[in-house]
């Protein structure tokens, strides 16, 4: 069936309106943080891994780090292990972590492989304990209680924090035309492996490989002023000024550190964006209006 007038119009409109974005962007990498409704509705799945594939192929290079925390729980729930979180953070014993390990760098990170590979996409599965990627450490929460005199130290077990990364095999696999999809554990000095944060695994791969950009897809708009209304082009000095004013505030501080930090340390912006869009990544690569909360750096 050939198109009407009007829709080829459309649709030649959103080809020409992408070219510049196209130019900007050919060789440059870019980091994605895939996550949330992205990562289990069917849809939005085979929308992101079309979207990766055509990244690739109009010469941009995407690197994927990827979450898996609805999977994790589901599984666990399935072996009878219960799930326990301290300040949004999932506590990882040693039984738990083995679950972590076998979901995200198995699982999930073959599944996001596959997917993309299917679509056309030469994509390679890594955790962060390949080529030595990631080196962590173990996190420590302190919660400060008046009734105390110090600090209490809570133990969330293998839970992790990025301490460094050796993007060399990423850099390798990115200039041998492949894409490499990142699962988020890491291994300490002390040999363990631990779970960590998506979104900071994501900001810190950027900052070694001076992404051109760091995308964050979440199951929110973006950041959202005390109106309601998206918030987008801000500068480092404006996510300040909104942190200060409790603007941004609960879940939505972390990541929007995180996208602060990698501007501040060389990634040329970042932006956080609604993964429940279908194509929200062309969406906000390619069209001038974009559909996230950008951050501008460099």
């Amino acid at each position: 069936m050939s198109l009407t007038p009007e829709a080829a119009t459309n649709v030649a409109h959103v080809l020409t309106e992408s070219l510049p974005y196209i130019q900007r962007f050919r060789g440059k990498t870019l980091v994605i943080k895939y996550g949330g409704n992205a990562m289990v509705d069917e849809e939005l799945k085979t929308s992101f891994a079309r979207d990766i594939v055509l990244m690739k192929l109009v010469g941009i290079n995407p690197v994927v780090v990827h979450g898996g925390g609805p999977q994790i729980g589901s599984l666990l729930e399935r072996l009878g292990i219960e799930s326990r979180f301290v300040q949004g953070m999932r506590v990882t014993t040693r039984e738990t972590m083995d679950v972590v390990e076998m979901v995200l760098g198995g699982l999930v990170n073959k599944e996001i492989v596959n997917l993309i590979n299917r679509h056309g996409g030469p994509a390679v599965g890594l955790t962060g304990k390949d080529g030595d990627l990631i080196r962590a450490r173990k996190m420590v929460v302190r919660r400060d209680d008046p009734g105390l005199d110090a600090p209490e130290i809570i133990d969330l077990g293998h839970v992790g924090e990025v301490e460094s990364v050796d993007a060399s095999v990423v850099d390798m696999l990115v200039h041998g035309n492949f894409i490499p999809v990142i699962a988020p554990i890491g291994v300490g000095k002390d040999g363990h492996s631990y779970n960590i944060n998506a979104d900071l695994v994501a900001g810190k791969v950027a900052e070694v490989l001076q992404a051109e950009k760091l995308i964050l897809l979440t199951n929110t708009p973006g950041l959202l002023d005390k109106q309601g209304q998206l918030l987008t082009g801000l500068s480092a000095e404006d996510v300040d000024q909104l942190i200060g004013d409790g603007t941004i505030h609960g879940g939505m501080l972390p990541k929007i550190r995180c996208a602060l930090e990698a501007v501040r340390s060389g990634v040329g912006s970042s932006v956080i964006v609604d993964g429940r869009v279908k194509h929200a990544v062309l969406l906000e690569l390619f069209t001038d209006e974009g559909i996230g909360t950008l951050i501008r750096g460099r």
